[in-house]
């Protein structure tokens, strides 16, 4: 009894089953790739078509055809060119331009901008007291001359065509002479010319300056209201190529511009 080995009893304890790869990994990785694919479609078809045409272009040509296209005008020169497609791009850009105007607040309710059929209508308003010219005067007051650096500033940048417009109310002009509405609708169209072009605006940019009196009212049922004296301001289309069956109408048939929907920046 004495020589009898103890008798020793091994247990193995339960545990988990064995190691299963990292299959599992690259499965869930290209899910969470498809969800991904799947969220920038669905962005892309409820982007603008600019947004479309940018990341298009970008696939199309890494190195440049996506800089025709894109969010700031800002160093675009001549590639970038409005069109039908992208002219509210450039309405978004001026109101965030002139929204850094230390003068903004006073003014917004005086300058409108709407995309029609010949291109951007920039409006400047005067008011009864006079906004961007002193009253009855043909010269841009302070306020004039900000406003028309800053939007030269940027409309510099393109390559489009700016007709520039001078209107007036019916009321009169009160001094004595030759001088009429005629006139000073002219030459005030032509003042807003010669501080943009002194503003950075090529000197073949401008390709029209009218003046049309009272001949073109904002408002027909008012024809004494001083929203009726303005100056305005039309960035044209460039037309591309497959869109000549398009081709703009002059602005002399253009709709008057109270029968088009007009945005004032708040």
């Amino acid at each position: 009894m004495e020589n009898t080995r103890p008798i020793i009893i091994l247990k193995k304890k339960g545990g988990h089953g064995g190691h299963h790869g990292g299959a599992w990994k690259v499965a869930y990785a290209d899910f969470v790739t498809a969800m991904m694919s799947l969220f920038i479609v669905l962005w892309l078809l409820n982007s603008s078509k600019q947004v479309q045409e940018a990341v298009g272009g970008y696939f199309k040509d890494p190195t440049g055809t996506s800089k025709k296209i894109g969010s700031n005008l800002a160093g675009s020169g001549e590639n970038f060119t409005l069109t039908k497609d992208n002219m509210p791009l450039l309405k978004d850009q001026l109101e965030l331009k002139l929204r850094q105007m230390d003068s903004f607040d006073k003014l917004k309710n005086h300058i409108e901008m709407t995309v029609t059929a010949d291109g951007l209508r920039i409006e400047l308003l005067e008011s009864a007291s006079g906004t961007f010219f002193d009253s009855g005067r043909p010269e841009l007051n302070a306020d004039g001359r900000e406003m028309l650096v800053a939007l030269a500033q940027e409309l510099a940048k393109l390559p489009n065509k700016i007709s520039i417009e001078g209107h007036t109310d019916s009321k009169p002009y009160a001094s004595s002479g030759n001088y009429s509405n005629w006139e000073l609708s002219t030459d005030r169209a032509n003042a807003a010319r010669r501080l943009m072009q002194a503003s950075g605006v090529g000197p073949g940019q401008v390709t029209q300056v009218r003046g049309f009196a009272d001949q073109r009212l904002r408002k027909l049922d008012d024809p004494l209201d001083a929203s009726n004296r303005r100056v305005s301001l039309i960035v044209q289309y460039i037309v591309k190529n497959n869109d000549q069956d398009d081709a703009m109408p002059s602005t002399e048939n253009a709709k008057p511009p109270d029968e088009k929907k007009k945005d004032s920046l708040k």
